[in-house]
Order: structure tokens, then sequence, then C-alpha cells
């Protein structure tokens, strides 16, 4: 009988996998470019310049997402049963306190950052702090900090690099055909792989978010499930997450690179049909049935 447990490691393989498949595809790409291009340092260059962008991201990753938001840190006496539940929460879950953001905004959401458990932070809006009560705030802050428990800021981090790296790289090659670019193709007899190469480029950054947004939403139900397990009373969150869905207030800051790290979607509004292919996370109904079993 399948549990909270064995779900969350299936959804950390599955997650893995997807990375795996995320470093192949910049690999292919950095191939097929050194190929037609006749220059093997290329590919070099690809596997250097994508882990010097993925070192850059573990350090800065978290002051960017906070300034992007407008956040700053919550005094601890206006924010007192804030920064209480933080740290209750934060011992029952054996992990340090992170720091407490406020972001704001009186669109009600809330995101963590940070590149480790010791270096963290909680950053919950305005607006989350008036509309829900101490239990369906506790579920929040238990969800972000299962993602700060389960490293899933840092892994985020990761893909939103490569999906960028991707795209750049897609953009650079065609803009070079275009302006009469090209490889050595007669001497190669590689017409065929230039086609197929250059579809692989058109493609692979639909194919990078899709892999990106998949992840994203496999987080949001593993932190679904281990909040849960956390505070023991999964129908907070779940109250919570129908309130905050329920408001439908766009955020002010939102962004489409920092999306993903909100507990729910920052855009606000209903998405339906083929929008909801891009979403960042999945819909609510969904984990909200995941949380109550139904």
């Amino acid at each position: 009988m399948a549990t909270l447990y064995t779900q969350q490691s299936k959804n950390i393989r599955k997650t893995w996998l997807l990375v795996g498949v995320f470093l192949s595809v910049i690999l292919g790409l950095g191939y097929f470019l050194s190929v037609y291009y006749n220059n093997p340092g290329i590919l070099v260059f690809a596997f250097i310049f994508s882990l010097v962008m993925n070192i850059t991201s573990f350090w800065f990753s978290d002051k960017i997402a906070l300034t992007s938001a407008r956040a700053h840190p919550a005094d601890e006496k206006e924010y007192l049963e804030l920064h209480r539940i933080v740290e209750n929460l934060a011992i029952t879950a054996g992990l340090p306190k992170p720091k407490v953001y406020i972001i704001p905004d009186m669109a009600p959401n809330a995101f963590a950052t940070g590149r480790n458990k010791e270096h963290a932070t909680v950053a919950v809006t305005q607006g989350l702090l008036q509309i829900l009560n101490k239990t369906e705030l506790e579920g929040v802050i238990a969800h972000e900090l299962s993602h700060i428990g389960n490293r899933d800021i840092l892994l985020q981090s990761m893909v939103v690099v490569l999906v960028g790296f991707i795209s750049l790289l897609s953009h650079m090659f065609l803009r070079s055909m275009m302006w009469g670019g090209g490889g050595d193709s007669d001497r190669k007899g590689s017409n065929v792989l230039a086609i197929v190469g250059i579809i692989l480029l058109i493609l692979s950054p639909i194919i990078a978010q899709l892999i990106q947004l998949a992840i994203s939403r496999k987080r949001e139900f593993l932190a679904d499930a281990s909040g849960a397990l956390l505070t023991r009373y999964p129908e907070g969150l779940a109250s919570a997450l129908r309130k905050i869905s329920s408001a439908g207030m766009p955020m002010k800051s939102a962004s489409d690179a920092t999306a993903h790290m909100y507990i729910s979607n920052p855009f606000g509004g209903a998405l339906n049909g083929m929008h909801k292919l891009f979403m960042t996370h999945p819909p609510v109904e969904d984990r909200i049935s995941a949380l109550l079993n139904k």
C-alpha cells in the first residue's frame, strides 16, 4: 500500500531522472554544435559554462529571488507570532530556524529560498498573514520548510539555469544560420544531421521548459505531503490552499523566473485547457485531493 513516504521516494527518483535527461539535452546540443562547426571546443565550452552558471546560481539565487520580490526582514516584535510558528516548526522538522522575510504585497503567497538548510529564508506576503488563521499559516510554513529540508530550492535553481543555457545555445545557433553561418556539412556529409539538429534546437527550449515545469509540479506535491506529515494536520494546508487560490490576486512582483518558487501560482486567476501544460504548479484541486486522500 502506497504511503506518503513511498510517494516521496518515488517523486525524488523521478525528479533526478528528469534532471539527468536535462543534462543529456545540454550535452547533446553541445555535441551537435561541435560536429556542425567542426569544433570540439564547443562541447567543452558548453560543459564548463553550464558548470560556472550553476555555481553562480548556487551562491546568489536566494538574493536574486528576495530582491525580485521586494522582500525585507520581518521584525521580530511586529511579527512575533510568525517567528514563533517558523521556529517551532523548524525545531519539529530538525532544521535550523530560517530567516523570515515579509513581501509587501496583498496577494496571499509565500516561498522559501536558500542554498541549504543553514542558509535558508522563508518569505510570506502581507496578504497571506491577513487571510489565514494560525493552523492554515502553520500548514503553509510547514510546506516551505519541507522545500528547505528536501533541498528543492537548490534543485529548482539549477534547472532554471539549465533552461536559460539551452535557450541561449538555441538562440545563438539559429541566429548564425540566419546570417549565413554554417559548418563543414559538405565534407562531413551531414546535411541530415544539420536538419535534425536545427529541429532539435528549435524544440529544445520548449522541451526544457516542460521538464522544468514537470519538476516544479512534482516538488509541490512532495512538499505538500511532507508539510502534512510535519503538522500532522493536512486540513490546515488544504484550507490555506483554498483561500490562496480563491483570492485570485496577481502579485505585483511576479515573474516567470521565480513563479515556480511560490506555494501557489503568483499570477492569479484560473488556468485551463492548454494553459495547464505550462503551469508552474499542479491544479489546486489536485493538491487538496492528495492532501485529504480523496
